[in-house]
């Protein structure tokens, strides 16, 4: 019998128009498939699905939450928050990787319950409070039901370099565009078994499919914008390595790891190393097909 979660997940991709049906059932059914919640380290929590990273950072005066995934995706992170002995309701900021369906079409529905403080950066803030349709790449409606989602008004314009505070703990936001204008990369400290370490959730360095490189109009930087992005992710000190999908640093197999017994697997600075010079390096082989080709994609 499916899980109620996996009912949601097939009634959601069954919605989906032919088009968008096309573009997403490939990683759809996965953002929707659920996957045990579990601490990562210190006070940082994953609270995602199977495809889709959500993490809960707790402090004394409230939870942080980043990530609020799809639209179908709430009751479900709502469940694995509770499922960890956290309350829903003790959200009191919500944060994004980007402006992307599969990160920020819950938000409407997570502030609306919580009542949380949702503080997005400052170039994404317009995607974020139009629902989707002023994106550069998917705001044009020829796959509104994959970029479409509910509006919700941002309670705080970040800026690169920004600080996030409760309880104790701080978040930097790195503005790392490309993916989207305003992607961000949060850094925090956290302390585990009395050693300092930091983490990193990378928002995405990534270039979808479709995304135009070489005399983009709608997005004439984009190329400064991605090299901006990888000369900072360089430069961050990672010693834990999350980001806005769990296939970018393989947590299904960390997890497994992590049951299993011995060090965590989730403090892996060589693999943040590897996973950024392998995302530069697609980077700069497609910027260079495309320049090869004129433009075309």
């Amino acid at each position: 019998m499916l899980s109620k979660f996996a009912c949601a997940a097939a009634f959601a991709l069954a919605a989906l128009s032919q088009p968008a049906l096309a573009a997403h059932s490939s990683h759809y059914m996965e953002y929707l498939q659920p996957f045990p919640p579990h601490k990562v380290v210190g006070n940082v929590y994953f609270v995602g699905s199977k495809g889709q990273a959500s993490y809960l950072i707790t402090t004394p005066q409230g939870n942080i939450l980043i990530n609020s995934g799809l639209v179908e995706s709430p009751p479900m992170i709502k469940d694995s928050i509770q499922k960890l002995g956290f309350k829903y309701a003790d959200t009191k900021i919500l944060l994004i990787s980007h402006a992307h369906f599969d990160h920020d079409a819950g938000s409407a529905q997570i502030v609306k319950e919580t009542g949380a403080k949702y503080e997005v950066m400052d170039s994404d803030v317009d995607v974020v409070e139009s629902g989707g349709k002023t994106d550069f790449n998917y705001g044009d409606g020829k796959d509104p039901d994959a970029a479409r989602y509910p509006a919700v008004k941002v309670a705080r314009v970040l800026h690169d370099g920004d600080t996030v505070s409760l309880g104790g703990t701080v978040l930097t936001a790195h503005k790392t565009p490309g993916h989207t204008k305003g992607c961000t990369t949060w850094t925090l400290k956290v302390n585990d078994a009395g050693k300092a370490l930091n983490v990193v959730v990378v928002g995405s360095p990534n270039v979808n499919p479709g995304y135009v490189l070489v005399g983009n109009a709608k997005y004439p930087n984009i190329v400064q914008d991605y090299e901006q992005t990888f000369k900072v992710l360089k430069a961050l000190p990672a010693d834990v390595f999350l980001g806005a999908h769990g296939d970018y640093y393989g947590m299904p197999a960390k997890f497994a790891k992590m049951k299993a017994g011995g060090a965590n697997p989730f403090i892996d600075p060589a693999g943040y190393k590897a996973y950024v010079a392998n995302r530069e390096a697609a980077y700069r082989k497609e910027l260079a097909r495309q320049k090869a080709s004129g433009g075309k994609l």
